[in-house]
């Protein structure tokens, strides 16, 4: 269970900085007499500190690779590589960030269920482990594409939902979303931030996640906890949370404070979850336990966190069926993200799924999928040479800059709000008969806006 510090509900920028500083718990080793290179540090999660130099010679890359690519990227030890660095379609997965912000959605019943709750900390309880239940698909050690500027994700078919979301910036690269259906409305605006460790990267969810639930209007923030990916290039990868995730109900006060443990030796400690749900005046209410990887459970408590006489622990959720030997560790739901079958009638050219370099990866063409990677790249710089040479500025669709600026622990945000276009553009999409009706997997992807884009 939560230490005591914990149940007094405070501690969120110093419990970020100490898990962080402190993620020698997951027992690293520099193995730089074994390689010979400076600050290379290893973590083996299922060993201790002596099992580090065996666990470097592991991993996807050949061992010339590993060498060639070590060389290439310890410049930027200390930098946020998140858009500087071209990297090697070697390591990234079908799958664009745009798509990977919808698989927060795989669990929307949740949300759903905590929109039909009448109790004010059941339905955080339901909330946050709808918030929580993402990480078991974050774990997966693949790269998504960086999404092009304008590119869009459009899902429907699931949950009720309508989703969409678009790329809004470039330098640094910013993502804004929208989903809907009867019960709640979910609005994010995300730019990730990243320090780049040498064989390890720790990324810092610079964004603002806020949940409507449309009952009775109650608004809820969303502040996970930064992640960090271990052996980029030498041994086996692989990905942990540790810190605080916070969820606040901004109506009433009442808050979810949940620490994700760090990684100790053997793993001990890895995917735990511990935390309580708070009534305004900071008292806990009922206690959350379990592992971001299997389950979630909750039970009522005192006010030292205890657990109520006569009451049991209750599982809220747990991680569906996985496919056994997924080429990308893929769960079922992350299939339906690529499959047309959770696209609408009429799919915007612009949306993911219709990436040439992404439909390639997929294939199992990383020849092809390279190239197009490096196409598309140069497309989008093109289209920024002309947008600039005619004193234009690139102006999303679906979603506009509103002029906030909010705090986040890691840097302020510029947030962009849903501009309602899309709920048009999707109403008249649906209505229309049909007549002109073509197969989506035809479609070019074209996310340009400026014009023609062509590549000297």
């Amino acid at each position: 269970m939560a230490s005591k510090d914990q149940k007094q509900g405070g501690g969120f920028f110093s419990s970020i900085a100490s898990s962080l500083s402190n993620f020698g718990n997951a027992m690293h080793k520099s193995v730089n007499g074994l390689l010979g290179y400076e600050g290379l540090e290893v973590i083996n999660p299922e060993g201790t500190e002596e099992d580090a130099e065996e666990e470097a010679q592991r991993g996807r890359w050949k061992q010339e690779e590993r060498e060639g690519y070590w060389k290439m990227m310890h410049k930027y030890i200390g930098s946020d590589v998140t858009s500087m660095v071209t990297l090697p379609v070697i390591i990234f997965e079908p799958m664009t960030m745009l798509q990977k912000m919808a698989e927060l959605m795989e669990y929307c019943h949740l949300l759903d269920q905590a929109d039909e709750c009448e109790d004010p900390y059941m339905r955080l309880v339901y909330a946050s482990s709808w918030a929580i239940s993402v990480y078991f698909a974050y774990q997966r050690t693949w790269k998504p594409f960086n999404p092009i500027l304008g590119e869009t994700y459009e899902m429907t078919n699931h949950g009720r939902i309508t989703f969409i979301a678009e790329q809004v910036g470039h330098h640094p690269p910013m993502s804004a979303g929208h989903a809907e259906n009867e019960h709640f409305t979910y609005d994010v605006t995300s730019k990730l931030k990243t320090k780049f460790l040498g064989n390890s990267v720790d990324v810092y969810p610079l964004g603002r996640t806020r949940v409507t639930l449309k009952s009775d209007g109650v608004v809820l923030d969303l502040v996970p906890p930064p992640t960090k990916v271990n052996n980029l290039i030498f041994g086996r990868t692989w990905v942990d949370s540790p810190g605080e995730m916070i969820l606040t109900n901004l109506t009433t006060g009442d808050k979810v404070v949940l620490y994700f443990q760090p990684c100790g030796w053997f793993g001990a400690g890895r995917y735990e979850v511990d935390g309580y749900v708070y009534n305004a005046a900071e008292e806990p209410k009922i206690l959350m336990t379990g592992k971001w990887n299997e389950s979630m459970s909750y039970q009522p408590c005192d006010l030292e966190g205890e657990p109520l006489p006569g009451t049991e622990l209750k599982e809220v959720w747990r991680v569906a069926d996985v496919a056994e030997n997924d080429k990308f560790q893929y769960t079922y739901f992350a299939h339906k993200l690529n499959s047309f079958d959770t696209a609408p009638r009429k799919l915007l050219a612009s949306d993911s799924r219709l990436r040439p370099d992404r439909y390639a990866l997929e294939k199992g063409d990383l020849s092809k999928a390279g190239a197009e990677k490096t196409s598309l790249e140069e497309r989008q710089r093109a289209e920024k040479r002309n947008r600039e040479a005619n004193g234009h500025q690139f102006t999303p669709r679906w979603f506009d800059l509103t002029g906030e600026i909010t705090p986040t622990p890691w840097g302020d945000l510029e947030v962009y709000q849903y501009n309602e276009k899309y709920t048009a553009h999707r109403a008249a999409a649906s209505s229309s008969d049909g007549i002109d009706e073509v197969d989506a997997r035809s479609v070019e992807f074209n996310p340009w806006q400026y014009g023609s884009v062509t590549v000297e």
